[in-house]
């Protein structure tokens, strides 16, 4: 298949969207007429919960672009559905960023004659007309630079900015749809969050300026390895070019030091770099990492960043450790206040702990092992569609969509390479709030 086969045409992909508030209202006219026969109201409210998430789920993975977006961010809603219905949405998502369908050759040199001009092999002494690698908005080609330097050639799908932008104006217009499933979730501005992201991914101007702004952090850094810019433009990228293990590799095949060790390196990269560099890497896709010869974790794809000048929010250290004291009354004042409980919404403790577990436990104790299964546990606490769940609670502040993306997505990274390292000494170094005095005037949550 190739991205030609996508459906890609405004009036398809509006068309399949439009699926998403007509299906919902059959199903709403299916539940009255339940009711009327005797069903309880929860049950056909659980039954129309169900069916309407079945039904987003298969049109935002047969959707490339803003609806996969959507469906990512909104991996918070996934931990509370049953497997059965999020199982094909994920099969279809990693598909899409694995296996990417490939530019016709025609197609990738009409891209570089219209971004490079007419000479544009000149710059090259050999260029590789087949991709190394696929992403959601464009592909890479391995060349050799005209002063002899292996590069990195990316080169963004034509018609992808115009496809992303059109998923979101269609997207605006479900926020019911989303209300009947999340009622504690605002996703009007979520889209607003992410389709003012996706327009930065779409510019590899903006992409290369980033990326610079890593490789010149990490410039003989010890630890990691940035490959910096050596030409771009709006759609394309040409940065040099970086060999290595993949961490999906070291996942199914390095030892258990291997794997200990890219984990612990990982996340020491996503915690760092916000103080750092005063960003935050937000795609922590393993296939944006390697592992080098030398030790270090090498790291790629700065399209997708969190600008955090400030480095990660006060308030994210401080619940933290809060938490880790048992004052869930101050944790739920705290969350209220950052925007994650909207006003008139009511929360059970007990609930609210058992979801937040995975995200804290392991800054509670010296060493952690992520695992599989310890993960699977923590999900299964919360998978349920009953109105009181408290996933269905919940709101995702707009200032929050990237850092949530990152850590949902770290852990599942964590958890497949079953890493364990002292995790929690890169939060004290790095996580502001964290080892504050708990009496600290800034907290100020009532």
């Amino acid at each position: 298949m190739r991205v030609s086969d996508l459906p890609r045409r405004a009036v398809t992909r509006s068309a399949k969207l439009a699926t998403l508030p007509l299906g919902f209202a059959g199903r709403a006219a299916l539940g009255l007429g339940k009711r009327l026969g005797g069903k309880s109201a929860e049950i056909v409210a659980q039954e129309v919960q169900q069916r309407t998430a079945e039904q987003i789920f298969k049109v935002l993975g047969e959707l490339k672009g803003g609806a996969m977006k959507l469906g990512q961010a909104l991996s918070i809603f996934e931990a509370a559905l049953p497997q059965e219905i999020v199982g094909p949405y994920r099969a279809t998502l990693t598909k899409l960023q694995d296996a990417a369908p490939p530019l016709p050759v025609s197609t990738v040199h009409k891209v570089l004659t219209e971004q490079l001009g007419d000479d544009w092999r000149e710059n090259f002494l050999s260029f590789d007309d087949q991709p190394t690698a696929a992403a959601s908005i464009g592909q890479v080609h391995k060349a050799v630079w005209h002063d002899g330097r292996e590069v990195a050639v990316k080169i963004q799908y034509p018609g992808a900015g115009k496809a992303l932008l059109g998923d979101f104006a269609q997207l605006a217009r479900l926020g019911k749809l989303f209300g009947v499933m999340l009622p504690g979730l605002d996703v009007k501005a979520v889209l607003a969050e992410l389709r003012e992201r996706i327009a930065e991914e779409l510019d590899y101007l903006r992409e290369a300026e980033a990326q610079h702004a890593f490789a010149l952090e990490f410039n003989d850094d010890p630890d990691f390895h940035v490959p910096d810019v050596v030409a771009a433009n709006e759609m394309v990228l040409v940065s040099e070019w970086m060999d290595g293990t993949p961490l999906s590799r070291v996942i199914t095949e390095g030892t258990k030091e291997q794997r200990d060790r890219a984990g612990l390196l990982f996340v020491r990269f996503l915690f760092c770099s916000p103080a750092r560099v005063g960003m935050l890497h937000a795609d922590p896709h393993p296939g944006n990492f390697r592992m080098l010869a030398n030790g270090k974790l090498g790291v790629l794809d700065f399209g997708a960043v969190n600008r955090l000048p400030g480095g990660y929010p006060k308030a994210f250290g401080q619940l933290t450790r809060i938490f880790n004291e048992g004052d869930m009354e101050t944790v739920m004042a705290g969350l209220r206040r950052e925007g994650f409980i909207r006003s008139g919404i009511e929360i059970d403790p007990d609930a609210l702990r058992a979801f937040l577990a995975p995200y804290v436990e392991p800054t509670a104790v010296e060493e952690f092992t992520f695992s599989r299964e310890w993960l699977q546990a923590q999900a299964a606490s919360v998978t349920d569609l009953r109105p009181t769940n408290v996933v269905r609670q919940l709101n995702l502040p707009a200032s929050y969509v990237l850092i949530h993306r990152v850590h949902a997505a770290g852990i599942g990274v964590l958890c497949q390479l079953g890493t364990t390292a002292r995790f929690r000494d890169e939060v004290i170094r790095w996580v502001p709030g964290f080892t504050d005095d708990p009496n600290d005037e800034a907290l100020a949550i009532g």
